[in-house]
């Protein structure tokens, strides 16, 4: 295929996806499936205009010289000649392969319709979404929720409970201490709540780029972690003995075992024979291996790399609570539903369910939608925006051909 030949097909290929996407914009589905659909087939074709585009833009850089070879190939010999050379390769073609189907190029980004008669077409979001998310109306976190109830001291939280907090990391109100986020065990299960907030994101958003969004989240945790501005991960300030102190006055001392504050040093001596702070001091040595804590002698060597660590860490919350203010309304919408559910039955449930696939199976492109693209007469509605020239088929001519001829 020569190049021009190249380039011409690729334009008319984006501009019928640019058709597509114009039809499918123009219709207004009602429920949430199938504008869900929608809008994944609208991100899709614009995917597929930018890499065409890519392609495209390579072919006018012409690094290999190619276009100016066809150009001057055209320009030396006849063109007639060339021109039956050309439709004898393709008649030897079709006489090589005859049963060959040709491709209708028109229906190649028309929206889908099954051929049983039912109108129904396979739909993208069927399989995105669990029947607890209700194709995105609602978040599916029970799976995060068991992951934080096995972490190691943490609240015993109820799902509705813990669907007010997910979000909220500060220790006694559901989180956890911040010397226990160090554990394998929380950074996973952060970076989990982390990943399928950003995934449920571009389910239910697939014409938003929500990369982006998360980028400029990462941005802005860097800033503050530069400034050590991050709340609940600012920079401790060690002591001469190696021990962290964290007052808010003078004469207070700060215990690194219970990760608690004293009003001065005798009440802190008094404590130090409790029960509680031999069962804290106890439980931090052994955390020690896992975390990265040391003794007093190595303490000051290893802190760059705790500092590593507590800032992955520290991203990751950062991310959730980003993620979860931009998808507010959502979260609402889940803690009210499953208030809603806890009073009903198991039966009721599961009909509920029904209702909901039974309704997102409703016929796309029905009746009623039918009779909005097609006039009286039954024929298809024309979408000529530009006025341009109608073919011999009554459907207006290609955008490049009617430039190429004034």
């Amino acid at each position: 295929m020569l190049v021009v030949e190249e380039e011409r097909y690729i334009h008319e290929d984006v501009e019928r996806i640019e058709s597509s996407i114009a039809d499918r914009v123009r219709d207004d589905p009602k429920h949430i499936r199938n504008l869900l659909n929608r809008d994944h087939e609208i991100a899709q074709l614009l995917d597929q205009i930018q890499e065409q585009a890519k392609h495209l833009q390579g072919i006018f850089n012409d690094d290999v010289g190619s276009t100016a070879r066809d150009l001057e190939h055209l320009g030396a010999v006849d063109s007639f000649g060339e021109f039956y050379n050309q439709l004898n390769e393709l008649r030897d073609h079709h006489a090589r392969y005859p049963n060959e189907q040709a491709e209708n190029s028109e229906l190649r980004y028309k929206t889908k319709r099954s051929g049983d008669g039912t109108g129904l077409a396979p739909s993208i979001v069927d399989s995105l979404f669990s029947g607890e998310e209700a194709y995105g109306r609602f978040f599916d976190l029970n799976t995060s929720h068991e992951a934080f109830l096995n972490l190691p001291n943490v609240k015993r939280l109820t799902y509705l409970q813990y669907l007010e907090n997910f979000d909220n990391f500060t220790p006694g109100l559901g989180g956890v201490k911040r010397a226990e986020k160090l554990t394998d065990q929380y950074f996973k299960y952060v970076g989990d709540l982390a990943e399928y907030l950003t995934l449920f994101r571009k389910r239910t958003k697939p014409l938003e780029d929500t990369d982006k969004v998360v980028s400029e989240f990462d941005a802005e945790f860097e800033k503050a972690w530069d400034k050590d501005e991050v709340k609940g991960w600012q920079m401790d300030q060690p002591s001469a003995d190696g021990t962290t102190n964290i007052v808010t006055n003078a004469e207070a001392v700060w215990c690194d075992d219970c990760e608690r504050e004293f009003k001065n040093e005798n009440v802190y001596k008094g404590h130090l024979t409790g029960r509680k702070h031999i069962k804290a001091a106890e439980q931090r040595k052994q955390r020690q291996p896992e975390t990265g804590e040391e003794t007093t002698d190595r303490k000051g060597s290893i802190v760059s790399a705790k500092r590593v660590k507590e800032r992955a860490v520290a991203e990751r919350e950062y991310r959730v609570k980003r993620l979860a203010s931009s998808m507010s309304t959502e979260r609402s919408d889940t803690r009210v539903n499953v208030e809603r559910k806890q009073g009903m039955t198991e039966r009721e449930r599961q009909q509920e369910l029904d209702n909901l696939l039974n309704v997102s199976e409703t016929p796309r492109g029905g009746a009623a939608e039918d009779g909005e693209e097609e006039g009286e007469d039954g024929e298809e509605k024309i979408y000529n925006p530009l006025k341009l020239p109608l073919a011999w088929d009554g459907k207006p001519i290609p955008f490049w051909l009617y430039r190429l001829h004034g």
